[in-house]
């Protein structure tokens, strides 16, 4: 290893960082505010959702180019130019005046951050050796993690005490210390690919996952005609079948399915899909729950919900030596029935519920969450070859994106649906616990893809040394004296 190894696994996921600290800041702050913009627009606070879905559908449509595009033209500017376009989107929010203006801008907001975010995270883990990938997925998400922890107050205090639109002109500075700092230390890496862009790929996918999830988001809203949502949910699938036909009859598909096959990259996507489905809903649901079902201000909401961002923060330090003592496996097993644990308990929360205990309950959920993150973005690549990381990255980021939309989606349709049993037009306390229930279930799932992974599975990244890896490597040793 190199003398620059050590720094560059701590520098350059800092600089990637100020992308991810200018997205996670931002979702954050606009969840805290969206009972305020609603307001603002006449519109119901449900529908305002809509903002956060058209942001995750466009990450989800256009995160399939990013490991092409910085194949092709390099790491270095796409993500500069990827940060530009996502300051432009931040700047046209701040202006809107009406839902679908919002809607629009997001799009363009989410066509910066699919490229920045996938595209970052490629940087790292081409600079960083596999041995230290904990400890920099660590330093690459400390700082974004801070967004989260000063975006709920800092938003609420702006949309309680001024106008929500400054929020998003926060991003400004943001982007640009990100540009200057990419420019100087990041190099304008490219991969050659013999590949031609997948268009037809790309196509069907796109549209497939548009349709999708706009039909989904749109089931027992009102919205739209019924058979607009099933026509909607029937084109989208039958795109998307298309595309998996597609993959295997192209030797370079704009999306790379077959990655799954990879026993730790399939659990990390399959299993984390899932896991984020539940977590996906929880920026959604507590700030509607504090701020509707409990009357507080979005800035009182947003100092109780800084809290799970704040322990997320705490973990990070402590990611490498929990993984390296226990293994992934274990881990991830674990950490699934606590996080599911800790999402059912949100659901006890009443008006009369002590603040501290909230906050000290998001605090410790904030914790394990973070571990549980930490843990399926590092072992997702410990078995992926060099060559293969630009659509392994590709891959998972639009899982992750998906999934988060899903989330959000199923978070609203549970409010509506509990709206639409009781008879009542307006939300209240109670009508948030079912669905905290449900999301806890979803968070359960992933217990199946995670049971049968090896003990020692990504061991050669945590450091993890489980008695069948020391006997084995024991009769690696022993074999050439026998021979």
């Amino acid at each position: 290893m190199s003398e620059a190894a050590p720094s560059r696994a701590f520098l350059v996921p800092l600089i990637i960082a100020c992308a991810l600290f200018m997205e996670h800041l931002d979702s954050t702050v606009i969840a805290t505010a969206l009972p305020a913009i609603a307001q603002s627009f006449g519109e119901d606070p449900l529908r305002l959702n809509l903002a956060i879905t058209a942001y995750l559908l466009s990450l989800g449509i256009f995160i399939p180019l990013s490991g092409w595009i910085a194949d092709r033209f390099g790491a270095r500017s796409v993500f500069c130019t990827a940060i530009v376009i996502f300051t432009l989107g931040s700047i046209g929010c701040s202006f809107v005046n009406s839902l679908p203006e919002l809607v629009l801008a997001r799009v363009v907001q989410g066509m910066g951050g699919a490229m920045m975010v996938p595209v970052g995270r490629l940087v790292v883990l081409r600079t960083v050796e596999k041995s230290q990938l904990v400890n920099a997925m660590a330093w690459l998400t400390v700082p974004a993690l801070i967004g989260p922890v000063v975006g709920p107050p800092l938003g609420g205090f702006i949309a309680t005490y001024g106008s929500w639109r400054w929020i998003f002109l926060i991003n400004i500075p943001i982007g640009i210390l990100g540009v200057i700092l990419a420019m100087i230390f990041i190099p304008n890496t490219k991969e050659e690919r013999a590949d031609r862009f997948d268009g037809i790929g790309f196509a069907l996918v796109s549209i497939g996952l548009a349709a999708t999830m706009f039909g989904f988001e749109n089931v027992g809203r009102g919205i739209l005609p019924t058979s607009a949502v099933v026509a909607l949910l029937a084109g989208g699938i039958g795109f998307l079948a298309l595309y998996y036909r597609h993959t295997r009859a192209t030797a370079a598909p704009i999306i790379d399915i077959s990655l799954i096959r990879v026993r730790t990259f399939g659990a990390s996507v399959t299993g984390g899909f899932l896991f984020r489905m539940g977590i996906g809903a929880l920026p959604f649901l507590t700030p509607m729950m504090l701020q509707l079902g409990f009357g507080l201000t979005p800035f009182a909401s947003g100092m109780i919900t800084f809290a799970g961002a704040a322990g997320a923060i705490v973990m990070k330090f402590t990611a490498g030596p929990i993984i390296r003592y226990f293994g992934f496996r274990t881990v991830l097993l674990a950490n699934t029935f606590i996080c599911a644990a800790f999402m059912a308990s949100y659901g006890f929360f009443t008006p009369m519920t002590p603040h501290l205990l909230i906050i000290a309950t998001l605090l410790i959920g904030g914790f394990f969450r973070s571990l549980q993150f930490t843990a399926l973005n590092t072992i997702a690549y410990a078995d992926i070859a060099l060559p293969m990381m630009s659509r392994a990255t590709t891959l998972s980021s639009v899982a992750q994106q998906l999934s988060l939309s899903f989330g959000v989606g199923i978070g609203a349709l549970l409010l509506h649906m509990t709206l639409s049993f009781s008879g009542r037009a307006e939300l209240t306390a109670s009508d948030f616990s079912p669905a905290y229930f449900v999301i806890a279930l979803i968070g359960l799932a992933p217990l199946a893809f995670f049971l049968p992974l090896p003990t020692d599975a990504g061991h050669e990244v945590s450091g993890h040394r489980s008695a069948s890896t020391t006997e084995k490597r024991e009769d690696e040793l022993r074999q050439p004296a026998a021979e």
